[in-house]
């Protein structure tokens, strides 16, 4: 074959061969794939007839008319929609599922619709005048909710709050509904025994989760150890103010249960079951259930507040968390953890510290308050058998310490019962500093009467605190603390349903040595605390009775 002929064939070829790249990448560039009618979620769970239920999902039609939508086969009405979201009324004789017809179509969601018998308020935004909140109603909160001074919010005994998800903000920030109390406001959620007053999940029975909701956070105008530029875990808005009065009064919280809340809206910074930011000791607080929160089930941030009767049901990461100051007190508290779940940070007990490092408290944080609160009567329950610091099956990360107290830090606790960690006190203090040790020597910080049972490492040393150390503090004769091995734990009486996730018990038998031995002395002498006789959050009486839950996942709250 002549040279040119060659040349031109060979032209033609990879003419060709480019040809049929381009148009095959001109089919793939133009192959995406169209989206798919889908439900992803729709909330509330439950409503009564005439009220709205927002839908959402992908691929329905912007034009309300052109979407037909079934609750278990009844028509509903469309009143708003777009592309991703379905306002829908709820039809009388509602059932489930619901159902979404549009462009030819139709999809049902997987989680079950609660044709509800009260109706549903929505709220969202600010509250800027006295309100009252009634049990007749359900309350559906969706995004950040603020109370803002000098408005009141009422709460009614018997009142059901339901918090909506990310999905459902209405400011379209992906901020799932929590409650704010601002410095300056107050609420007023006086519940009874047996009519407590509760913050939950917005989905059915069945399919609630940890981090659901945001949860209830309260600001107050006590002092907190951090500059005023600081801002707040969670994606909360604003900075830390300059407050300085300690009796400031936040309002009043009493028989309350606050479920599925800790929601994650920063990466590694979620907003806990209950915050108190800088909470002044004029507030009251007792008779609280938190459960299932997805972050601490509680977290003190600085402030004076006092409280009575808590309980940390199944919480993700830590119980009791004090930092930024916290100076209060406490008396009778619960922890019963799921050994399923804990987080990637490690769970404990208590955790408490005050700034990061914790020492020198110069600069910034020179003069202002560290972390000197007082517990007493708590009891913690973790695993009933061999305590495992290995990753939880269904959470994040493994379980550390009954007691994580670091970055000196003056918190002390008294007459407290805790079971089955993988250790039970960690001394900690940053390499370089003695603070934490300088605290627990001098007195500031105090650990009396306090029952180890069950603790792979009872005692030990971090940082810049060594094992010697940490049980010589400890072991203090005159601190009557005691360790009891695994072995011995039978010996204590403990009730056989403590670990009971669903129905416990918490009452220590007959003849159990916890009832009496009880350490009042230092800073237990405070007038605060009732002298008890026994060590842990219960003697022969039951104060969660009546108005805790232990099975919130399966409660209906649609009645």
């Amino acid at each position: 074959m002549h040279v040119s002929q060659l040349r031109r064939r060979t032209s033609v070829l990879v003419a060709l061969v480019l040809g049929l790249f381009v148009v095959v990448m001109s089919c793939k560039n133009e192959d995406t794939p169209a989206p798919v009618l889908s439900i992803t979620s729709f909330s509330p769970s439950s409503a009564p007839v005439g009220s709205t239920v927002v839908i959402t999902g992908t691929a329905f039609n912007a034009t309300p008319a052109s979407n037909t939508v079934t609750f278990g086969g009844v028509p509903a009405t469309v009143t708003g929609a777009s592309t991703s979201s379905l306002t829908v009324v709820v039809p009388a004789g509602a059932g489930t599922p619901i159902a979404v017809t549009s462009g030819g179509a139709t999809v049902t969601s997987t989680t079950a619709f609660q044709l509800g018998n009260k109706p549903v308020v929505e709220v969202s935004g600010d509250i800027t005048t006295d309100t009252r909140w009634t049990a007749g109603n359900i309350y559906y909160m969706r995004g950040f909710v603020q109370v803002k001074a000098p408005a009141t919010l009422t709460i009614e005994p018997g009142t059901i709050i339901k918090g909506g998800g990310k999905d459902v903000d209405p400011a379209g920030k992906q901020q799932g509904a929590t409650l704010i109390i601002l410095p300056g406001a107050k609420i007023n959620a006086v519940g009874t025994a047996s009519a407590p007053i509760v913050f939950t999940s917005s989905k059915a029975a069945g399919s609630r989760n940890y981090g659901d909701w945001g949860g209830v956070v309260i600001f107050g105008k006590a002092p907190v150890n951090q500059p005023s530029a600081t801002g707040f875990e969670g994606g909360l808005p604003g900075t830390v103010g300059s407050y300085s009065d300690v009796a400031d009064n936040s309002g009043v919280m009493q028989y309350v249960r606050i479920e599925f809340g800790g929601i994650a809206l920063l990466a590694n910074s979620e907003i806990n079951g209950l915050s108190l930011y800088g909470v002044g000791n004029g507030t009251t607080l007792d008779h609280i259930q938190v459960s299932y929160s997805g972050d601490d089930s509680y977290e003190w941030f600085g402030g004076t507040v006092n409280a009575k009767y808590l309980i940390a049901f199944r919480g993700w990461d830590d119980d009791w968390d004090t930092d930024w100051g916290w100076s209060g007190k406490v008396q009778y508290g619960l922890a019963l953890r799921d050994p399923e779940v804990a987080d990637q940070s490690a769970s404990n007990g208590f955790e408490s510290d005050n700034f990061n490092p914790g020492l020198p408290a110069t600069g910034a944080n020179a003069g202002l308050p560290l972390t000197a609160g007082v517990f007493a009567n708590m009891s913690n329950f973790a695993f009933s058998g061999a305590p495992s610091n290995a990753p939880s099956s269904k959470g994040s990360g493994a379980y550390q310490s009954a007691m994580h107290l670091r970055r000196n830090t003056s918190l002390s606790i008294f007459n407290s019962l805790m079971v089955g960690y993988p250790e039970g006190l960690r001394l900690d203090a940053p390499t370089g500093t003695t603070g934490t040790l300088d605290n627990a020597t001098s007195g500031a910080l105090q650990l009396r009467g306090i029952v180890l049972a069950n603790m792979t490492t009872p005692v030990r040393g971090a940082g810049a605190i060594t094992n010697d150390q940490a049980l010589a503090f400890f072991n203090t004769a005159a601190f009557k603390n005691q360790v009891i091995p695994s072995t011995g734990v039978a010996a204590l009486l403990l009730n056989p349903a403590s670990f009971n996730l669903t129905a416990p018990n918490f009452l220590p038998q007959a003849g159990s040595p916890l009832l009496t031995g009880a350490v009042w002395d230092g800073k237990g002498a405070d007038a605060f605390f009732t002298k008890e006789t026994f060590i842990g959050a219960f003697g022969t009486s039951d104060w969660t009775k009546g108005w805790a839950n232990f099975d919130p996942q399966n409660a209906n709250y649609d009645k």
